[in-house]
């Protein structure tokens, strides 16, 4: 694994919800101070909005990070993510069904957002 992904398990280990241990673990990337990415990340958690919050949190880093092109690589994580053993990226598809769960969304989700920004 890669430093942001051993960061992010790290802080989901430490009892983080799902979304703020990756937007915590990537706010360098986007400019953003840890502990703004934590309130950033709040509403995201536990599958509030549909998704995944792990993947949330992703798509934001991304969004902050290419702007307009930010929608082509939403896309790319959202197929690469459903490709690990996920099949989607809805919170209640995965959560409980999924083995290991949350911390494999987290595990996953940061895995490919480090390989696809660095």
């Amino acid at each position: 694994m890669g430093i942001r992904t051993d960061k992010a398990v790290n802080y989901h280990k430490s009892f983080h919800s799902c979304s703020s241990s990756i937007l915590e673990a990537f706010a360098d990337t986007i400019g953003i101070a840890e502990s703004e990415a934590k309130s950033i990340s709040a509403p995201f958690a536990g599958g509030r909005m549909g998704k995944c919050g792990a993947v949330l949190s992703a798509e934001y880093v991304l969004e902050q990070k290419y702007g307009a092109d930010a929608a082509k690589k939403i896309e790319e994580f959202e197929e690469k993510f459903k490709a690990t053993d996920k099949g989607s990226v809805m919170c209640v598809d995965l959560r409980g069904k999924v083995p290991g769960s949350c911390r494999a969304c987290v595990t996953d989700a940061a895995k490919i957002l480090e390989d696809m920004i660095g």
